[in-house]
């Protein structure tokens, strides 16, 4: 029996899990490297792919959240300039922080996560 056959209930092995909720939680890079929240999703994504069906699905989606967020950030550093920017600035942080983290807790229970507001450019 194969290790895809040998899954526990919905069909997604514990290795596939665990590169799911890698492509999620590979964003926080970006904690500590300059782009590393797009980096990351997208290298996990690039090199699983082909090989891994769910791991392609969360990884494609934590890389659209994550270019969603880079795009709202830069919006709201320029919006700094009169002074609401700071305010989401802060909200948009906690968000992606607090999302990416739900994100990864359900990819790693095998479901496919969905974040809420996010445009879905990569397909």
């Amino acid at each position: 029996m194969s290790d895809y056959e040998n899954t526990t209930g919905n069909g997604i092995n514990a290795e596939e899990k665990q590169w799911g909720m890698f492509a999620h939680l590979a964003a926080l890079a970006g904690i500590v490297i300059p782009l590393g929240n797009l980096l990351g999703p997208l290298i996990v994504w690039l090199v699983k792919k082909d090989t891994m069906p769910f791991v392609a699905d969360q990884g494609r989606e934590a890389l659209n959240f994550n270019i969603t967020v880079f795009i709202a950030a830069f919006v709201s550093g320029i919006l700094t300039l009169v002074l609401i920017g700071f305010l989401l600035l802060i909200f948009v942080g906690i968000a992606w922080l607090v999302l990416t983290i739900l994100a990864a807790l359900a990819a790693n229970k095998g479901e496919a996560y969905r974040y809420p507001f996010t445009l879905r450019l990569i397909k």
